[in-house]
């Protein structure tokens, strides 16, 4: 795309919230973002229970509290990490280095790919334990809803932090078929021999050859001496 550079112009551009919002990687982090506060959320309120005869409450999957803990700390996570690339979307077409853009959305394809694998662990992980709870440990069946929404939105996750990473290597092609903005590019006002310089002529002795003056300002002297502009003849 010409005059792009890793999927943004120029640095210097308005930044349009309009036109940033409607961008497919933009919708994608929302929605990550989201999903992270639903399986936080869902655990952090309705992850702990416990039996009628029981005061202390345990992890609602399988009263595994790696379970919970894993929840929670990776959604919270998730979260902050989702509002930190929000913010470097925001800036990054102002981000005048090809270098420090290209480091950018590498940083973001990698991320991206952890938080997919990191989320698809968290879902079988959370399944898993689910399935295997005893009826017994929560006989009246609280918090079902919250399990079932923390797994859900894991799941949901997996493929919302996929598709940001591929838009990620997608914007990172684009900015390695660059030509325009490739780290090679040299600007031709800069280049001493760019095409279109006017063409100047050879002077010496501070006269110009298209006078009729030759090299040094002397002139052929014939044999009278009277050089005049031309050859004397014999």
């Amino acid at each position: 795309m010409e005059g792009m550079a890793y999927g943004a112009g120029k640095a210097g551009g308005a930044f349009n919230p309009i036109t940033f919002f409607q961008q497919p990687h933009t919708i994608l982090r929302i929605l990550s973002w989201f999903f992270s506060i639903v399986i936080f959320g869902s655990i952090a309120n309705e992850g702990y229970v416990n039996r009628p005869d029981e005061a202390q409450e345990f992890c609602i999957f399988n009263r595994n509290q790696n379970a919970c803990n894993y929840g929670l700390f990776m959604g919270i996570l998730a979260f902050l990490c989702c509002l930190a690339f929000l913010a470097l979307d925001v800036y990054f077409p102002q981000i005048s280095s090809v270098k420090d853009r290209k480091k950018a959305v590498l940083a973001d394809v990698g991320v991206s790919v952890f938080w997919s694998f990191m989320w698809f662990v968290g879902f079988c992980f959370l399944a898993n334990q689910w399935q295997v709870a005893k009826q017994e440990d929560n006989p009246l069946r609280e918090g079902g809803d919250a399990a079932r929404a923390a797994i859900t939105f894991a799941f949901f996750s997996i493929f919302t932090w996929a598709a940001q990473s591929f838009f990620g290597y997608q914007r990172y092609k684009l900015g390695a078929d660059s030509a325009l903005f490739s780290q090679d590019y040299i600007d031709p006002s800069l280049d001493a021999g760019a095409a279109g310089d006017p063409y100047t002529s050879f002077t010496a002795g501070g006269d110009d050859l298209e006078d009729g003056d030759p090299v040094g300002g002397s002139s052929y002297q014939g044999i009278n001496g009277k050089g005049g502009g031309g050859y004397q003849e014999y």
